[in-house]
């Protein structure tokens, strides 16, 4: 005989007579707690599926330590930014024994988790409270009905709008410079008449034959 139960919100398999760890329980050790989620019942190859819960049936344990768990590392680095954290963390469980799945026998219910419990305010302090907040109220009306009125700002009157300027007279453009007239070619130079050619000389040798 098995079920399936949620505790803590997180879901077990419990058999009678074991030990299971939950997340830690605000319960002291050697109470008797009682389980109501369970959300599968097998009895005997009989098995019961909640809606979402089974109806009548809990899960009856008794808290045996708070024991703490491993310490796990957390490292944390980024490269190239000279960035690193390292870090421990234990998580505290709970130790229970189950004693018995089966009808509510009307113990103690089941132990919410360890958290910081508001105490429950007395009708007294509350009418106290609600006396307070109407006088405060009050107060605060008849303040409100006593500051004089705010005067209505004066509006501004308009400002004169400025005449428009007058607009200047374009300006005269300037006559283009007359061009230049081009200069007059020179005349090219007159050729040079080429040199007469020297008569060659006649050797001494045919003049003295004659």
């Amino acid at each position: 005989m098995y079920a399936i139960v949620e505790i803590a919100g997180q879901q077990f398999k419990v058999e009678e007579g074991r030990n299971i760890f939950v997340h830690r329980l605000d319960a002291a050790e050697g109470d008797n707690i009682e389980f109501e989620k369970v959300l599968l019942l097998d009895t005997d190859g009989t098995v019961t599926v909640g809606e979402p819960v089974v109806d009548n049936t809990v899960v009856e344990g008794r808290v045996v330590a708070h024991p703490r768990g491993d310490k796990v590392i957390i490292f944390k680095k980024k490269r190239r930014k000279g960035y690193q954290k390292r870090n421990g963390h234990r998580q505290d469980f709970t130790e229970v024994e189950i004693l018995r799945i089966g009808a509510p026998s009307g113990i103690k219910k089941q132990a919410a988790p360890r958290a910081e419990k508001k105490e429950a305010e007395s009708p007294v302090a509350e009418e106290v409270k609600a006396e307070a907040k109407s006088e405060v109220k009050s107060e605060v009306k008849s303040e409100v009905k006593k500051a004089p009125a705010k005067k209505p700002a004066a509006k501004k009157e308009p400002a004169e709008k400025k005449a428009p300027a007058a607009k200047k007279a374009p300006a005269v453009k300037k006559a283009p410079a007359a061009k230049k007239a081009p200069a007059a070619k020179k005349a090219p130079a007159a050729k040079k008449a080429p040199a007469a050619k020297k008569a060659p000389a006649k050797s001494a040798g045919k003049t003295e034959k004659k």
